[in-house]
């Protein structure tokens, strides 16, 4: 008997109803906006695995170092029987985990890729028989019920992907995180870290230009998806260090004045020469700060974990 199972928490039109809401809100608004989490159809995500292999491109390797060396000291810390993953795609970091985790029995992946939950799924039920694996199908930044599954519940939010999240964003998800755990359970999490300007540019603005391309695919995907006729050539990439926000924002940055039309929304947007769109936020974040958002969330950061050049964290932080 397969050990392998989905639970469909996402409508199946959510997504689509989200990306018009979302583009809608966020054309309008000044100065305009787009969410990141659109980069990421097959394209998008294609792009962003090339990303991670790029030599300007730290974070995904320094928090592989991290997960390779520490995974047994965060499984001696909390011995979960149940993991949870938010955003979990391919699982592929998260083996380092699951090898340390000896008295692990549920794996929980989360996501809102069906097929990608599906893939990394199947094989890892198929690689770990002893292993139950419940993949929920849903966007994490909603509401989220969990499963029932035996504790302590070790829920991991990798990626540095909380920097996406403006500061009132992150503490209204984590006080939903801390709402989904019980004492004796415990949030691992990914954080970049607040580093030269240059590194932290370079790694969203690199040479080879495979971040401007991924950047631009959001507009590839308002096309396709609403009708729009967004002329990717006509945007620039930029990305750029707020300092007094400590964030990297990326930005498309209209090459000439021009209107572009979103037929499924019946609206017009209007673009002056040099006008940006911003379309990430990227938080870097340090040790103090992050252990001040933990406690209003009503979480005690108990261990906190650094590569060894202190570009990326992992953080232990446990119910109280």
């Amino acid at each position: 008997m397969s050990r392998f199972r989905t639970t469909r928490i996402l409508p199946e039109d959510a997504m689509a109803a989200a990306l018009r809401a979302d583009v809608q809100h966020g054309l309008t608004s000044d100065p305009k906006t787009l969410p990141p989490k659109w980069f990421y159809d097959a394209h998008g995500s294609e792009l962003f695995e090339r990303i991670t292999e790029l030599p300007e491109y730290y974070p995904t390797r320094a928090e592989r170092e991290i997960l390779a060396a520490r995974s047994g000291e965060i499984a001696a810390a909390l011995p979960a029987r149940t993991l949870v993953e938010l955003g979990s795609g391919s699982s592929e970091k998260t083996r380092y985990l699951l090898d340390a985790l000896s008295g692990l029995d549920t794996y929980v992946p989360v996501d809102v890729s069906d097929s990608a939950l599906t893939q990394a799924g199947q094989a890892l039920a198929a690689e770990r028989p002893d292993l139950n694996v419940h993949a929920l199908i849903a966007d994490f930044t909603g509401a989220l019920a969990l499963p029932d599954a035996p504790g302590p519940r070790l829920l991991a939010f990798l990626g540095g992907t909380i920097g996406n999240l403006l500061p009132a964003e992150r503490a209204a998800f984590l006080e939903r995180v801390r709402g989904l755990l019980s004492p004796g359970d415990a949030l691992l999490l990914g954080t970049d870290l607040v580093k030269d300007e240059d590194v932290l540019v370079r790694a969203y603005d690199d040479a080879a230009g495979v971040t401007a391309a991924f950047n631009k695919n959001v507009l590839a995907v308002v096309n396709r998806e609403l009708g729009a006729d967004f002329d990717p050539d006509a945007f620039d990439h930029v990305a750029l260090w707020d300092a007094g926000n400590e964030w990297i924002e990326m930005r498309l940055r209209s090459r000439v004045a021009q209107t572009v039309k979103v037929p499924a929304l019946d609206l017009a947007v209007d673009f002056a020469a040099g006008e940006d769109l911003r379309t990430e936020v990227s938080a870097k974040f340090r040790e103090e700060g992050v252990g001040r958002e933990l406690r209003a969330a009503g979480l005690e950061p108990a261990r906190w974990w650094t590569d060894g050049e202190e570009r990326f964290a992992l953080s232990l932080s446990v119910v109280r």
